[in-house]
């Protein structure tokens, strides 16, 4: 396929209303950050326009996690100045990303400290779209720099960070505290390939996109790019064009069936079919896992 027929579909409700409210809470606690740290899972696409006009007069790192998912063939967004502040990026390769604190601390050193001169504390606000690793990246850096466990809740569905929290402290030299934040996405998605492609890394829950879709459209980002890895995975013939075959040869060859209540001339009987909407996640799931190949969305 030269291109790929989203069909009209609306946006508009994969925005919940606590995202609002968690943006409104992050311009008050902007009021004593010094920096931002920002993580994202997608150079381009992962990123929220509405953060940036909101949050952007401060020093910001991007922190790209997942690097090991990503084509190595693929560069990631180079390094610019940020509105009104410096911006640096850092790959996270390694489970915990060991050059954010000094990086940070570099930034503010070298920037105002907007009106908070005499406080040698750093203060930093951890900011990005749903799902992408923000409290993992607060645990990980109090466990390097102050050897102590989690202090905020994760998951591994959008969702589970709803309000702004306190600050908690991840390093003592320098001292410098990190505040959670929801994840925020833009009230209006600039089109609904990018909507898709948050929703492939997991910024959006499948159910409010459609776990077919969001399958076809990964297969047609895969053949775009001439990933076809997933031929020799479920044991295909060549590659495909279209989903549905993909997905029956994936629900035949591990399994996938479901009870379906058919009415006859003689009553309802009992039959098992494929499962589709299954198959569609193993898919989803296997992409997510890097069981695909290496892949940059953007």
């Amino acid at each position: 396929r030269e291109r790929f027929e989203f069909g009209g579909r609306d946006v508009a409700s994969w925005f919940p209303r606590h995202m609002a409210k968690g943006l409104r809470q992050m311009r008050l606690a902007l009021r004593r950050a010094d920096c931002l740290v920002e993580r994202s899972h997608i150079p381009l696409s992962g990123r929220n326009p509405a953060l940036q006009e909101a949050l952007g007069i401060r020093p910001h790192v991007l922190v790209l996690n997942k690097m090991d998912l990503a084509d190595a063939r693929r560069q990631p967004v180079s390094a610019g100045a940020g509105p009104g502040g410096g911006q640096r990026w850092a790959q996270s390769d390694s489970p915990v990303p060991l050059q954010v604190v000094p990086m940070v601390a570099r930034l503010v050193a070298d920037g105002p400290r907007y009106h908070r001169a005499e406080s040698s504390e750093h203060n930093i606000l951890v900011i990005g779209v749903p799902n992408v690793g923000k409290s993992s990246l607060i645990n990980s850096l109090r466990r390097l720099h102050l050897k102590k466990g989690r202090a905020t809740a994760v998951g591994g569905e959008p969702g589970v960070t709803k309000a702004v929290l306190s600050r908690i402290q991840v390093c003592e030299k320098p001292l410098m505290y990190l505040v959670d934040t929801p994840g925020v996405l833009p009230p209006r998605l600039a089109d609904v390939e990018t909507g898709m492609k948050l929703a492939l890394c997991g910024a959006i829950r499948d159910h409010l996109v459609g776990e077919d879709v969001m399958a076809d459209y990964l297969l047609y980002t895969l053949n775009k790019q001439q990933q076809f890895r997933y031929v020799q995975r479920y044991g295909l013939g060549q590659p495909c064009d279209h989903i549905e075959p993909l997905l029956k040869h994936v629900a035949l060859s591990q399994g996938r069936t479901q009870k379906v209540k058919v009415l006859t001339g003689t009553g309802n009987v009992n039959m098992m079919m494929l499962n589709y909407p299954a198959a569609a996640y193993e898919f989803l799931r296997d992409f997510r896992a890097g069981r695909l190949g290496r892949v940059t969305l953007d």
